[in-house]
């Protein structure tokens, strides 16, 4: 749940965040709550009052169940208790919000209830809707609202921009009147006969600009009925848990939750031959789409137990791969995306998201995924070529010897996974400035070189170009450790700035050097027990920084945080260098967290450690669910059982 006070709806790129009582208030910030579908809110009121006034939820709405269910109940007292009460379920499918308001009468005599619901929809782009001060001019933008036999249809046009929300009701309002502010306020008076029922049906159908036609359910329970049958596909094989596992039951409990989340946050995209996916999109409720980094990492995690996420994640990004240069969105020939975005502020490209290619590793991570689902090799041969070429090329390993990135003015200052501002910092705090090359990208890169001639070998039949591949990993490897070790720290800088020095702010980023295999072992092993010292690990799980330097804050999003997604990639490479020990501490931490969060890992935590807190302290802007949290468990499984 984004916030911890809304309730969550999540369905095939459609998603509602929703109050305990099933209401829906417009607000905005680091929860927004709403009828989200392709990045824009298409119900931005839906407001319920009863008897002229809000009603009290006896039973609020809780996360996770489907379909949503809370009892409400209008203004009574003791001495007169409410006449009625109100038993609401909701529910989304694709491009819809379902819901059934049941009233059953608490008297012996018939009750005429009035029922009011105020309904807008503002069709925000989610970039609007971010807490982060900008401001986008969209001119003088037509918004209607057509009054309907059964309900309103509200229309957004911009151009040939054009967005649609119809409510409709069984039965019809009564009357639909316009709100001072502007909203559509529907009102019914359903007859209640003594001791007896009455109900609303409700249907929110979202339609965006370029997307497909909403789902046909009708009701809360078919809809929640087709997804449970759905996410049953997707999660009816838990994966094995060995009986001598430490931590068995908190794992398997973990992974359950994991891929019922992962199963939720499928969306479609489609392949290079047009053919229909479902890949694993980031998160809620910032990241309901194709995220390069993020799919790809979410699919290497689950690839032992669900390998149709890779194949697809490696398909949709095949067919996004960049085929030109574009300044403005980042794109150059070869480079994998970083995201995709569907919204208005996209398409007339106010933002650069619509493609957005504002990343360092996505690239070599495809090549890293693709090795190990190998089945696609062949038919991704020139995609990878085009991969390896970027690299080589306008990634930087030819002229500048490693992969590097420089600020992008129009997207992102960090193009590595700790991509705020300031995240690549020196041990005084100071950003680094670029070309910037981050520590994990180069053993990214030096594992997909790796990885990429192999495939050149046994799959292209082409010796030359694997030997040609092998050569530049080997070479990566080799200076690796000469340029980027603090000798006085015995540790790996988080990067090298553009002038060739160490950034040196001791960072999680160097577990990641564990997984790739970039280091020999004895160093590998020394930095693996680093990582579990107490300024870095803080009993739940590794800090992005070590504490005690001058920028870490455990409240900062890449300066002393914890993210369980990193804390995975670092599992599974203590386990690569027979750290079995650290591992396994490590995984109780993360479990010990899931645990106090209903087994779902959040995005991110705050960094207080268990002295300062008996419980994980949560980071206040964490998206959740967010996949590659989703898939930790299934990292944490692989790596205990001794897989990396």
């Amino acid at each position: 749940m984004s916030g911890a006070e809304l309730v969550l709806l999540v369905r095939d790129g459609t998603f509602a965040a929703l109050t305990a009582g099933g209401g829906i208030t417009g607000r905005g910030g680091t929860s927004p709550d709403g009828l989200f579908l392709r990045d824009a809110r298409h119900l931005s009121r839906w407001e319920l009052r009863v008897d002229g006034a809000e009603p009290a939820a006896l039973v609020p709405a809780t996360d996770g169940a489907a379909p949503a269910a809370c009892v409400l109940m209008p203004q009574g007292s003791r001495d007169e208790p409410a006449g009625y009460t109100v038993f609401r379920e909701q529910a989304v499918a694709s491009g819809v919000l379902l819901e059934r308001l049941r009233l059953v009468s608490n008297r012996p005599v018939a009750v005429t209830a009035r029922l009011e619901l105020t309904v807008d929809a503002d069709f925000a782009d989610q970039f609007e809707l971010r807490a982060d001060g900008r401001a986008y001019e969209k001119g003088d933008v037509p918004r209607t609202a057509e009054v309907l036999a059964d309900g309103v249809e509200f229309t957004y046009e911009r151009g040939a921009w054009r967005s649609r929300t119809t409510v409709t009701s069984v039965p019809a309002p009564d009357e639909v009147a316009t709100t001072e502010d502007g909203a559509r306020r529907l009102t019914w008076g359903l007859a209640l006969p003594p001791h007896g029922t009455a109900e609303l049906a409700l249907r929110a159908e979202a339609r965006a600009h370029d997307g497909a036609a909403p789902a046909q359910a009708t009701t809360p329970s078919q809809a929640a009925a087709e997804q449970a049958a759905d996410s049953a596909e997707f999660t009816a094989s838990a994966p094995a848990m060995p009986q001598s596992l430490p931590e068995r039951e908190a794992l398997a409990r973990a992974c359950a939750q994991g891929l019922a989340d992962l199963a939720s946050l499928r969306v479609h995209a489609a392949g290079p031959d047009g053919e229909s996916l479902r890949v694993p999109a980031a998160g809620i409720p910032w990241f309901l789409t194709l995220f390069g980094r993020d799919s790809l990492l979410t699919s290497l995690f689950a690839l032992p137990y669900r390998p149709a996420l890779a194949e697809h994640t490696l398909l949709a990004l095949a067919a996004t791969q960049g085929t030109a240069y574009d300044a403005f969105r980042g794109e150059q020939p070869g480079r994998i995306v970083h995201e995709v975005r569907h919204g208005e502020l996209a398409h007339f490209r106010q933002v650069p998201y619509g493609r957005y290619y504002g990343s360092v590793d996505a690239t070599p991570l495809f090549l890293v995924l693709l090795h190990a689902h190998r089945e696609l090799a062949a038919r991704l041969e020139t995609h990878a070529r085009a991969a390896v070429d970027w690299m080589l090329g306008d990634g930087g390993l030819t002229e500048h010897g490693w992969l590097v990135y420089t600020p992008d003015p129009n997207g992102l200052a960090n193009q590595n996974w700790k991509d705020s501002e300031g995240a690549i910092c020196f041990a005084d705090g100071t950003q680094a400035t670029g070309p910037i090359a981050v520590a994990e990208a180069q053993g990214y890169a030096y594992d997909a070189l790796t990885r990429t001639a192999e495939l050149a070998r046994e799959v292209w039949y082409d010796p030359a170009y694997a030997d040609r591949l092998t050569a530049v990993a080997a070479e990566l490897r080799a200076r690796f450790v000469r340029d980027f070790w603090l000798p006085e720290a015995d540790f790996p800088a988080l990067a090298l700035d553009g002038d060739g020095r160490r950034v040196d702010a001791l960072a999680s980023d160097a577990g990641h050097l564990l997984w790739s295999g970039i280091l020999d072992a004895e160093p590998g092993q020394r930095v693996g027990r680093r990582l579990l010292r107490d300024d870095f690990f803080s009993g739940w799980a590794i800090r992005t920084l070590a504490a005690g330097q001058s920028p870490y804050h455990p409240l900062s999003y890449h300066r002393g945080s914890c993210w369980p997604h990193d804390n995975a990639v670092i599992a599974l490479g203590l386990a690569r260098y027979g750290l079995h020990e650290e591992t396994a501490t490590l995984a109780k931490g993360l479990l010990g967290a899931a645990a106090q969060h209903g087994w779902r890992l959040p995005e991110v935590l705050a960094g207080y450690g268990r002295t300062e807190s008996a419980k994980p302290v949560p980071y206040p802007h964490s998206c959740s669910p967010q996949a590659w949290a989703a898939a930790t468990p299934l990292a944490l499984l692989t790596a205990l059982t001794g897989g990396h």
